[in-house]
């Protein structure tokens, strides 16, 4: 489960963007998977909504929702579960400028 504490306050205009997105309309098992999904199905899946995603006009916006809030399922802006979690470690490991 997503961790509620990082969602910013629910304010419409924060989340407008959801309803620009090129996946609104389409069914989510493309983007989420079903339990049990291992292998070429699941790669076949997630290749799919990446192309879905990268025609996306608000992909940018979706991916950093995704990073901010660390979304432990599917895809979001083009970025599968691993994909994210591999960027958040990079980030931590990244020491901040003084």
């Amino acid at each position: 489960m997503a961790e509620i504490s990082r969602l910013p306050r629910p304010i419409a205009t924060l989340w407008e963007w959801q309803n620009s997105g090129a996946c609104r309309t389409l069914p989510t098992g493309m983007f989420f998977h079903p339990d049990g999904e291992r292998g070429p199905s699941r790669h076949k899946r997630e290749n799919a909504a990446k192309v879905i995603c990268a025609s996306c006009p608000v992909i940018q916006q979706c991916r950093a929702h995704a990073l901010n809030v660390q979304e432990p399922y599917g895809i979001w802006g083009g970025l599968t579960e691993d994909e994210r979690l591999m960027i958040l470690e990079k980030g931590r490991k990244i020491p901040h400028a003084s």
